[in-house]
């Protein structure tokens, strides 16, 4: 009996996890990284599956392997929630509606790309898409950005882009990242990884901008 009732949890815990990403994918505009604000308002605020650290930490993991930033949010977000029934079921959820979306506009693309309302129509979703960008940029940095010297490395690491491939960027950031934790440990400074409470520890606001 109770095994029944665990293995009832675990499919409806999966059948959560596919429909949450179900439902992010056919209001996304813009790829995977409009999908990031989506993505941590229902798992963090809506769900409270995870805290926002972690998902920060998995934005961060899904861009440092190979594939689209949002498939690979979505795997390990299911992964972690459900183990690889969780991870599947993300897949396919956050995959499947844009599949099927992808094929109806190809079709009706080709017969409407012409019209002038059309052009306009994706001239302006362009421009959402950046600020969706930028949106998602600035949440992840609330969480990623925890003191001087991870500022430091963002403000570094932006321009560095323009010249070198971005994996080179991560492994750098990598590397840059264990170093200054040695540094700051044998220099006797207390290392920490959570916004808020370095914020206790450190007033850091003023190179952040008010309310972030």
């Amino acid at each position: 009996m109770k095994e029944g009732n665990k293995m009832g949890k675990e499919w409806k815990m999966t059948l959560q996890i596919f429909w949450t990403f179900f439902k992010i994918g056919p209001v996304t505009f813009g790829g995977g990284f409009a999908m990031i604000p989506l993505i941590e308002k229902e798992v963090v605020d809506r769900r409270n599956w995870l805290k926002r650290e972690d998902i920060t930490d998995i934005f961060a993991l899904a861009q440092s392997v190979p594939g689209a930033v949002a498939i690979n949010s979505a795997t390990f977000i299911g992964k972690r929630m459900g183990g690889i029934k969780g991870a599947i079921a993300a897949m396919l959820g956050v995959s499947l509606p844009t599949f099927l979306i992808v094929l109806f506009l190809g079709a009706m693309y080709s017969l409407f790309q012409d019209n002038p309302k059309v052009e306009a129509a994706f001239l302006a979703i362009r421009a959402s898409i950046v600020a969706l960008i930028v949106y998602a940029a600035i949440k992840t940095g609330k969480t990623a950005i925890v003191d001087k010297s991870t500022f430091g490395l963002f403000v570094i690491g932006v321009p560095v882009l323009f010249f070198i491939h971005p994996i080179l960027v991560i492994l750098a950031g990598a590397v840059s990242g264990i170093i200054l934790t040695n540094i700051k440990e044998k220099l006797g400074y207390k290392v920490n990884t959570n916004k808020q409470q370095e914020k206790e520890i450190n007033d850091i606001d003023f190179f952040m901008g008010s309310g972030i």
